[in-house]
This record gives structure tokens, C-alpha cells and sequence, in this order.
């Protein structure tokens, strides 16, 4: 499929139905430059310019750009390539080394791309962006929101999830929930800036009442549950075939609101062509009531775009941190 799905125009009738009376506890914010001149957010303002001129060039430049900036990641973070390379191993056991090497150096390339997509999300033209976007069976989300229920959009961390959430919204529009990343609150503040130009509301990963009531309110709500949060309120659910700490709050928020659950997981072309993003039909029986069958049911989902693209997965966060039965973490660092 080439270009935007023909269910543009009805995903967009949809969205000019969600109830305008509902008031966000948390409104746009009002990014101030001023407040951020001090000499501590030199390097951020740089590295904001740098990444605002990048955006200017011909897409298949920036990509590149963006394959060279991972290269040098890999380099450099020395404790995310050992994080990235034990999960892989870990993932893709059944693997030479050589192989897995292979794939730990993709990734990285792979998130030096998303640095240089995030900007582009914040920044590129409709035009120019829309070109990229190759959305399947767009129907399943339409006809979805058009039950009458909130939308649990449910996806997962490859490394374009921000460019294909920006591509997305742009059809659908919906809120998203986040974590805040408190070590520069200059970054974390113009990234929740830039978003709020396209997404309708932001939520704080503590405020799943907040995510609650936007569901009751009909909204759509773009969830990512696959991090390792510990062993509060979480499961060891299959995944990759390792045992892994999944969080059980998918199936709450669902029975809490009475949403509808649709799963949506995009993969870069490596043609330069753009983006897929695949829509799958709504979960059906979900919940089920079994959490660990929920939980699996929800990382099982997940596995077939991995295996069919490894190195576009988010390997660089510790997601098999939380051991069962208390053993230690496989991590180094």
C-alpha cells in the first residue's frame, strides 16, 4: 500500500465527534524560552538548532544522518550497547554471535534515525510527512471509535514509534500517555511542546485516572506497555521466550473504562519509502479476567513485528531487569 489509507476522510469524521465538552486536566503548555538561557541548556538549545537545520534536507539525507549519529552511539554509550546486546542475546538466543552483533549495530543506527524522526515529527510540513505514511486497514480503528467507547491504541517501542504516532494522529487524532524524563526539564518540556501540536492531550504515566476518564470520554489513547516497571502490579509473562515482567494495567484500564483495545505496530521501510503502520482488529475477550493470559496474550502480539525486523525494536532499555523469583539483574551496568 502507497500513501496515506483511503480511510483518511472517514478517520477524520470520526474525530470531529469526540465530546468538545471534556476539559484535560492537562492543558498545552506554554513553553517559555526565556526560562532556559542559562548556560546549562546551552547544549540543549544547540543541539535543538542543529536538529531544527537537519529537518530542511531531503528525507533520505536525514536518514542517513540519522544512521551515522547511531553509529556513533554505539561508540560512545557503552552502557546502552551492553543493556542493547544482553537483550538481544537474551531475545535471540538461537543466534550466532555474529548475527547478534549484526543486529545490536542496526539498532543503533535505528535509534540515531528516531533523534533525527522526533525532530522531523516536531518540525516537517504535513506534505512532506504524509508522504511517508503507508497505514493499514485503517478501518479497524475507525470503526472502532465509532462504537461509541474509548480506544486503547495499543503499540509497542520500535524505534519510529514517534514519527508514526505524529502520522497517525494526523488521521486520528488521540491523546498519549507518557513518562517524564526529569534530567532536563528544558528537553522534556519543548518535547511535550512540539507533540501537543498534533496530540490532543498529554498524560503523565502516574495519571492512569486521567487516561481513565478520557477513555469514558470517548478518546483514543496511544499506550505503550512494554517497559519493565518492577514486580508491582505485573505478571511474568512469555515474551521472546525469555520470562518477563509485564505490567497488568492494560487490562485494568480497559474494564475500568469499558474501551475498546486495537493494537497498531509500525516498521521503517528499508527502501526509504517511508513507514508501515499496521492496524490489527480489536481485541476481542480482552480482558479475559486472567492477567497472566491478558499479559501474554498482549507481548505475543508484539513478537511477530520484532522477528521480522529486530533491529527496529527499542533494545537500549532494560526490559528483563525484574528476574522472577528475586534473581539478579543479567545487566552490567
Amino acid at each position: 500500500m502507497r500513501g496515506v489509507s483511503r480511510d483518511t476522510e472517514a478517520s477524520h469524521a470520526t474525530a470531529s465527534s469526540v465530546d468538545d465538552s471534556f476539559v484535560p486536566e492537562i492543558t498545552p503548555p506554554s513553553f517559555h524560552a526565556s526560562q532556559y538561557l542559562t548556560p546549562r541548556h546551552w547544549p540543549t538549545w544547540i543541539g535543538l538548532g542543529l536538529l531544527r537545520l537537519i529537518v530542511f534536507l531531503p528525507y533520505p539525507i536525514m536518514m542517513w544522518i540519522g544512521g551515522a549519529l547511531g553509529q556513533l552511539m554505539y561508540w560512545l554509550m557503552r552502557c546502552r550497547r551492553s543493556v542493547a546486546a544482553t537483550n538481544i542475546k537474551m531475545a535471540f538466543s538461537e543466534l550466532s554471535e555474529s548475527e547478534q552483533k549484526r543486529i545490536l549495530i542496526e539498532h543503533f543506527h535505528n535509534a540515531g534515525r528516531t533523534i533525527i524522526e522526533s525532530a522531523f515529527s516536531w518540525w516537517g510540513s504535513k506534505e512532506r510527512i504524509h508522504k511517508l505514511a503507508h497505514i493499514h486497514n485503517m478501518e479497524h480503528l475507525t470503526d472502532a471509535s465509532a462504537q461509541g467507547k474509548g480506544v486503547v491504541l495499543l503499540s509497542a517501542h520500535f524505534t519510529c514509534f514517534e514519527i508514526a504516532g505524529r502520522l497517525l494522529s494526523d488521521q486520528h487524532p488521540f491523546q498519549y500517555l507518557y513518562k517524564e524524563q526529569k534530567g532536563n526539564p528544558l528537553f522534556e518540556n519543548y518535547t511535550t511542546y512540539r507533540r501537543l501540536h498534533y496530540f490532543i492531550r498529554a498524560i503523565t504515566h502516574h495519571d492512569l485516572r486521567g487516561m481513565v476518564r478520557g477513555l469514558k470520554k470517548k478518546l483514543t489513547c496511544w499506550y505503550l506497555p512494554d517497559q519493565d516497571f518492577g514486580d508491582n502490579q505485573s505478571v511474568f509473562a512469555p515474551f521472546m521466550g525469555v520470562p518477563t515482567s509485564t505490567i497488568t494495567t492494560t487490562a485494568r484500564i480497559t474494564k475500568m473504562s469499558g474501551s475498546v483495545v486495537v493494537p497498531y505496530y509500525p516498521l521503517r521501510r528499508h527502501d526509504g519509502s517511508g513507514y508501515d503502520i499496521y492496524i490489527l482488529p480489536p481485541l476481542e475477550n480482552f480482558p479475559s479476567g486472567d492477567e497472566l493470559l491478558d499479559a501474554t496474550t498482549i507481548n505475543q502480539l508484539i513478537e511477530p513485528y520484532i522477528k521480522q525486523e529486530p533491529a527496529q525494536y527499542l533494545w537500549m532499555h532494560r526490559r528483563f531487569r525484574t528476574r522472577p523469583d528475586n534473581a539478579p539483574s543479567p545487566y552490567e551496568c
